[in-house]
């Protein structure tokens, strides 16, 4: 099955679970998404800046929950991304920013098999309002945790071509090495105090905007590890027989080949995220939670 891992008849105990969970990459990984939640709490204006910051050990654990939930739900994957090159050259101009229109262009199965990641967050923008103008302090931090994991799905440019893993350029392990290898490498010196998130007018604009962005950098990760190999042997790429760990030195030289992309695309998530929170709660009535725990 596509980007889902099937276990056949196992039975996956806790334990087996945790090992499946803590060695498998998906999305951002594990270390990147909690990363990008927790420093979103920092980019926050004041009026939410305070509940946030009382609750940032939950954002940050639970910023990983979507991933987790790919192994009890079969339709959980299709949310972490959208080809859209699969919708052709004017994409961005022919799928249909709500749902409800998508569904009406498009046969359901198609729309989810090629990825339904921008209305997710609609979906869950619509929820933290709610949540918001209702003052349910656990909607908002699960809807405040599961929209910041899809924003920041969105922010990869993997996650916008069917090409996704370089299975079809002879690039297989890509997704994990631009994703999780290189933030687990560098993200501790990387920039995150990049200013206060703003007020999004119209959150389907926006969304669509991060995604058609991020699929603009997509030919360029693939195009710059192809340039990246050439200086290396599988044996100073890989350093593991399967050829599924690469060497520090080859992480490096990608990640300095990228020029700070990868840095970037976590920066401008954090902002993102801490926009579409702000936003829900000012559509939310801008609600007093000073007193919520």
């Amino acid at each position: 099955m596509r980007r889902v891992i099937a276990y056949a008849c196992i039975s996956i105990t806790y334990v087996s679970l945790f090992f499946i969970l803590s060695t498998s990459a998906y999305s951002w990984g594990f270390y990147a998404h909690k990363k990008i939640n927790k420093e979103a709490v920092y980019a926050l204006p004041a009026p939410l800046e305070a509940f946030y910051k009382k609750n940032i050990d939950f954002i940050t654990l639970h910023a990983i929950d979507p991933d987790k939930h790919k192994y009890v739900d079969s339709s959980e994957a299709q949310r972490h991304f959208i080809d859209i090159d699969h919708y052709g050259a004017n994409a961005f101009e022919a799928l249909p920013k709500y749902w409800e229109a998508a569904i009406n262009k498009y046969p359901k199965d198609t729309l989810t098999r090629y990825g339904t990641l921008p209305w997710e967050v609609l979906y869950w923008e619509a929820k933290l309002t709610e949540a918001f103008k209702t003052k349910d302090v656990n909607a908002i931090l699960k809807a405040s945790a599961y929209i910041g994991h899809y924003i920041a799905d969105a922010h990869v440019p993997l996650h916008t071509i069917t090409n996704y893993d370089g299975q079809m350029t002879e690039q297989e392990g890509i997704h994990s090495l631009w994703e999780s290898a290189i933030p687990e490498a560098f993200g501790d010196k990387y920039h995150y105090a990049i200013g206060k998130a703003a007020y999004i007018k119209n959150p389907e604009d926006k969304i669509w905007e991060i995604v058609k962005q991020s699929h603009s950098l997509a030919a360029s990760v693939l195009s710059t590890e192809r340039t990246t190999n050439k200086g290396f042997t599988d044996a100073t790429k890989f350093s593991s027989k399967d050829k599924k760990k690469y060497t520090p030195a080859y992480v490096s030289a990608y990640s300095k080949a990228l020029n700070g992309m990868v840095e970037k695309q976590m920066q401008s998530s954090i902002l993102d995220i801490a926009a579409f929170w702000y936003t829900a709660w000012v559509n939310g009535g801008q609600p007093d939670i000073s007193s919520l725990r």
